[in-house]
C-alpha cells in the first residue's frame, strides 16, 4: 500500500501510533467487503523508469505535417508571447479561482476577457467564461427560457456534439428540442416559420454552421423577433471578426468555443466556452461577472458583481451547476486577443477564408470531387467524392497529412486556417489526384 505514497515507513508507523491502530488495514475495520484484496497490480517503478516508459509511449504518436481537420476544434498559430506571459508567476492560477475576490489581478484579467468577448460578439455583457462551447450553448438557451413554454428550435447545422450536450442538459428539465432543416446547407427560413408555435421560446443556429456554410443569420433573427421568441447564435470567434456580429444579427445571446483563441488542440482540452448577451439578460447570465469601480482613494478596483453559482447563492436559485469559469484558459484567450489586436484577428480570419477557398477550388478541379453546397462558406466546406472517404483518409495519412472529417462513405468536411501554407495545400491536392475509386 505504501509503494505509491510519499510517506516513509517510519512516518506511517508514527501516524498509526497516534491513531492507536497496528496497521493501515485496521483503519478500515468493518469495511473489508468493499475492498478488492487481489488487484493484480504490477510492481512499483522508479521515477526514471516511469519517465522512460512514457517517453517511449509518446514516441508512438503520429505528429502530422499538415492538418485539414476542423469540425469544432482548429489549428491556429499561437504566438510565443502567449506562452511567455502565461508562464510568468503572477499569472499562474488554478483553472477555477473559487475566491477570485482575493486577487485584484485575477479579477482584472477576467474583466479584460469579458470586455474583449463583448467587443468581439457585439453583445452588451459577457461573463467570466464557461467550460466549453457546447455547455455554453445549453446555458445560453436556459437564459432565454420562459414559463409555460418548453420548446426550442435549433438548426440542424449546429455541431452534432453540441446538440447532444443540449439534449442531455435540457431534456431532464422538461424542454423539447426540435430541429430546423437545412436548405443548400443553410437553416431553412420556410421550415423555421412552419415550426414556430406558441410553445417555442427560442431559436438557435451556428455561424458559420458545422458544415462551414455562412448562415443568413440576420434573416433568421428577424423571423425570431417577429415571432416574439429569443434568438441565440453559436459563433466561431474569428468569423465574428469578418461577418456581422451576433448583436447586429439580432441575437439575444451569443455563445461559442474559445479554443481557437490561443489554445492548442491538446487531444480535446481543456478548452473554453464564452457567452455574451444583451443587457436585459444580465441577471440571467450563468456564472460570474466582474465589474470595475473605484476605491476610496479613486484607484481602479475590480469586484464580483454577479455570482449565479450554487457556491454563492441558494442551490435552487443557481443558474447552472457547471458554469465554473475556465480562468487560465480565459487568460490565454485574453493574451492572444490582446497580442493579435483587431487587425490581427481580421487577418487570421481573412487568411483562413482565402486558403479554404483556394483548397476548395483546387480540390473540385479534380475529376470526381465536387462541393455539396453552393452556399458561401468560411474556413470549412463539404466535398462529395467518387472515391470512398476511407480510401482518401488512408492515402493522406500515409503522406503524413491529417485529412478532413468523414461524414459518410463519400462525403468529407475539410478545413483550412492561416497555418496551412500553399505548399501544404498543393501537397494534399497531389495526393488526392492519385486517389482512384
Amino acid at each position: 500500500m505504501s509503494t505509491y505514497t510519499p510517506h516513509t515507513a517510519s512516518e506511517i508507523r508514527e501516524m498509526l501510533d497516534v491513531v492507536g491502530v497496528k496497521n493501515l488495514e485496521s483503519l478500515y475495520q468493518g469495511l473489508e467487503g468493499i475492498f478488492a484484496r487481489d488487484m493484480n497490480l504490477p510492481a512499483g517503478k522508479s521515477q526514471q523508469e516511469v519517465a522512460r516508459y512514457f517517453e517511449k509511449l509518446a514516441a508512438a504518436n503520429n505528429v502530422f505535417g499538415s492538418i485539414f481537420l476542423g469540425a469544432g476544434a482548429y489549428q491556429h498559430y499561437i504566438p510565443p508571447v502567449v506562452k511567455s506571459i502565461l508562464s510568468r508567476s503572477e499569472f499562474i492560477t488554478a483553472y477555477t479561482p473559487y475566491q477570485a475576490e482575493m486577487s485584484q489581478g485575477i479579477l482584472q484579467a477576467i474583466f479584460e476577457f469579458q470586455s474583449m468577448i463583448a467587443e468581439l460578439t457585439g453583445m452588451q455583457v459577457s461573463n467570466a467564461s464557461l467550460y466549453d462551447g457546447s455547455t455554453a450553448l445549453a446555458d445560453g438557451i436556459l437564459m432565454l427560457s420562459e414559463k409555460k413554454k418548453n420548446k426550442v428550435l435549433l438548426s440542424e447545422g449546429i455541431n452534432p456534439r453540441s446538440l447532444e450536450v443540449v439534449r442531455t442538459y435540457l431534456a431532464p428539465l422538461g424542454f423539447e428540442i426540435e430541429l430546423i432543416a437545412l436548405e443548400n446547407g443553410k437553416t431553412s427560413l420556410a421550415d423555421l416559420e412552419k415550426k414556430l408555435s406558441d410553445d417555442v421560446f427560442a431559436v438557435g443556429l451556428a455561424q458559420p454552421n458545422f458544415y462551414g456554410v455562412i448562415e443568413d443569420a440576420a434573416t433568421i433573427g428577424e423571423a425570431a423577433k417577429a415571432a416574439g421568441v429569443g434568438y441565440i447564435m453559436q459563433v466561431e470567434p474569428f468569423a465574428c471578426a469578418l461577418l456581422k456580429t451576433p448583436f447586429e444579427c439580432g441575437a439575444d445571446v451569443a455563445v461559442g468555443e474559445g479554443q481557437p483563441l490561443g489554445m492548442p488542440l491538446s487531444f480535446g482540452g481543456p478548452y473554453l466556452g464564452f457567452i455574451g448577451a444583451r443587457e436585459k439578460l444580465t441577471r440571467r447570465m450563468q456564472g460570474r461577472i466582474v465589474g470595475k469601480t473605484h476605491d476610496s482613494e479613486g484607484r481602479d478596483a475590480y469586484v464580483l458583481t454577479l455570482q449565479a453559482r450554487e457556491q454563492h447563492i441558494r442551490r435552487e436559485k443557481a443558474g447552472s451547476s457547471i458554469c465554473s469559469n475556465q480562468a487560465l484558459c480565459a487568460l490565454t484567450a485574453t493574451v492572444y486577443m490582446a497580442s493579435a489586436g483587431k487587425e490581427g484577428m481580421k487577418e487570421v480570419a481573412r487568411q483562413s477564408l482565402s486558403k479554404a477557398h483556394y483548397l476548395a477550388a483546387q480540390m473540385t478541379a479534380i475529376d470526381g470531387f465536387e462541393l455539396k453546397y453552393s452556399s458561401e462558406f468560411f474556413n470549412e466546406f463539404v466535398v462529395v467524392s467518387s472515391a470512398p472517404a476511407d480510401l482518401i483518409r488512408n492515402k493522406c495519412t500515409e503522406k503524413n497529412i491529417l485529412p478532413g472529417l468523414k461524414l459518410s462513405d463519400h462525403e468529407m468536411l475539410w478545413c483550412a486556417t492561416e497555418v496551412n501554407s500553399k505548399e501544404d495545400i498543393d501537397q494534399l491536392i497531389s495526393v488526392l489526384k492519385e486517389v482512384r475509386p
